[in-house]
């Protein structure tokens, strides 16, 4: 979009459809009042819109427009960076604890003795509740208590499954520790976006390297812990103080996520969001928390209420609600306007297709990892768990430079998000293919890290890519559908390995498959957020 000035961006469609909106002394006072503040910003902070006409509310769109230069005003400063660390927790806590079921699971089976697929199953129905419940949430009650909330709970119910004293117990409490987890990276992402200047979106790509430093983490702890604390693999009876290795995983895991919600809750004073108060209709809230930001990165902003009450007013109907607040009756408006045009509905179409398909591919894989190195391993003669989970150490490590590629990757012109996501799917897939040619212990661990390397970055990308794409005011309800897909899926995957061969390949060339068609599929998206401002 060329167009400079706040109503000059205003959707055409919106601006011709009737002579009330042309005509009314009010609103053409309000659009000149609009004009002069937009253009009283530098060059420097113009924005190019990511979508067409007629998707955004147009005084929404003009208030968004001013928001982001008042934002890419303030610059990328202190309080954008010490954001990017705490945000980043949600990140390590969603890389942490969905990897958590597959590191346990031979001790947890040698000593409870239950049919595999379940541990996992329980810990994705929660993954699944918490997407829905805060993804929709954050945009009906704000970000700020979700944001703190959802580590929280990971926190306090993955420390006590480390007590549990059978399998009914674990479950139960992984599975609330899920709707803790399910909800971070729909709530994170969307405050991280929401503070972010326009020039520095790429870092929500960057924030992939928690998720990295989580694998890392995790794998360290597990090898010595789990290799050293535990029956020997295919024990016939396993006892508890045999077999404490999975449980001192989660009692260190618990641990760590509550430290790191103490630093996000007591350290770190997280502002509410001004996108979403301006859809909530509170203007001078928006400003006030603009001004906030301004004044600990030592800098100043120009932007004032004024500058947002003459482009119009968000409530309608006089009953003090804006776009935001119509979700607290439980009404389908965000999900509504996730389909509002043709192109937005086969854009968000798309992307629940992507993370639908990943999530079955990645879930039936990821989670019997583990299982099958050592199954593998078995075959080829080094079956141990202290060699199985020095390999799931190695992958982990392979995992954190990707971090750093999918960062500069998605910044590279006609490559972007959609081609660097398309390209790291494929990649993905080739490698899962390829893992079936292995021969050896170490051949095998070769392909994995072929394959723990594209993933990162492929995973980098989706995360990034969604939150981007969707508007501000819908972004929270967007964020919420695809990782719901994505958990659904996740579902779908525990349910086939109850009734699949996993001593075959089976497992491997379906999730190979998958993969190399969301890729495909990516592709397709309509949006490319490269080079434009989130609204």
């Amino acid at each position: 979009m060329s167009n400079t000035t706040a109503i000059d961006a205003l959707p055409s469609s919106k601006r011709s459809d009737s002579d009330d909106f042309e005509n009314d002394n009010e609103k053409v006072d309000a659009k000149g009042a609009a004009e002069r503040s937009v253009e009283s910003h530098s060059s420097e902070t113009l924005v190019v819109n990511l979508y067409e006409d007629g998707v955004l509310d147009p005084v929404y769109h003009a208030k968004m427009l001013i928001l982001n230069r008042a934002i890419q005003e303030i610059g990328m400063g202190s309080y954008q960076y010490r954001l990017l660390l705490v945000a980043g927790f949600g990140w390590f806590a969603d890389s942490v604890w969905p990897l958590i079921t597959g590191l346990i699971l031979a001790p947890v089976v040698d000593e409870f003795n239950f049919n595999a697929p379940f541990l996992s199953l329980a810990a994705n129905a929660g993954l699944l509740v918490g997407a829905l419940f805060w993804g929709l949430g954050c945009d009906i009650w704000g970000r700020r208590w979700c944001f703190n909330i959802t580590l929280l709970m990971a926190g306090v119910f993955g420390l006590a499954a480390g007590g549990s004293p059978n399998f009914v117990a674990l479950a139960s409490l992984l599975a609330v520790m899920g709707v803790g987890v399910g909800g971070n990276l729909p709530v994170d992402s969307a405050v991280f976006l929401d503070l972010v200047p326009a020039s520095h979106q790429y870092l929500l790509t960057f924030m992939s390297i928690f998720w990295c430093l989580g694998q890392l983490l995790v794998n360290l702890l597990a090898w010595p812990l789990i290799a050293n604390f535990s029956c020997p693999l295919g024990s016939t009876t396993c006892q508890r103080s045999d077999n404490m290795g999975w449980r001192y995983l989660l009692f260190m895991l618990g641990g760590i996520t509550l430290v790191l919600w103490g630093l996000r809750f007591f350290v770190f004073d997280l502002v509410e969001s001004p996108r979403y108060l301006i859809g909530k209709g509170k203007d001078e809230e928006a400003v006030a928390v603009i001004h906030k930001i301004a004044a600990y990165n030592s800098t100043a902003s120009s932007l004032t209420v004024d500058q947002l009450t003459a482009v119009g007013s968000l409530t309608q109907n006089g009953e003090g609600k804006g776009m935001l607040s119509k979700t607290s009756n439980f009404t389908l408006v965000h999900i509504k306007a996730l389909f509002s045009t043709r192109k937005m509905a086969y854009s968000t179409s798309l992307l629940i297709s992507v993370w639908g398909v990943i999530g079955l591919a990645s879930t039936l894989y990821n989670s019997f990892l583990p299982f099958l190195l050592a199954s593998r391993g078995a075959r080829f003669g080094d079956s141990s768990l202290n060699i199985t989970y020095r390999n799931t150490l190695i992958l982990s490590v392979v995992g954190v430079p990707a971090a750093f590629l999918a960062t500069w990757a998605v910044e590279i012109p006609y490559l972007g998000r959609r081609g660097t996501l398309a390209i790291s799917s494929g990649l993905t897939g080739a490698f899962l293919f390829a893992s079936t040619t292995a021969r050896s212990s170490n051949a095998l661990l070769g392909w994995n890290c072929g394959y723990t390397f594209n993933s990162n970055i492929m995973y980098g990308v989706l995360y990034a890519i969604s939150p981007e794409i969707f508007p501000a005011k819908d972004r929270g309800t967007g964020n919420g559908l695809v990782f719901t897909a994505t958990r659904i899926f996740g579902l779908i995957a525990p349910i086939i390995a109850l009734y699949a061969d996993l001593s075959t390949a089976v497992p491997v060339y379906i999730s190979g498959a998958l993969t190399i068609l969301a890729g495909g599929i990516a592709l397709l998206i309509p949006y490319e957020p490269r080079g434009k401002a989130s609204m």
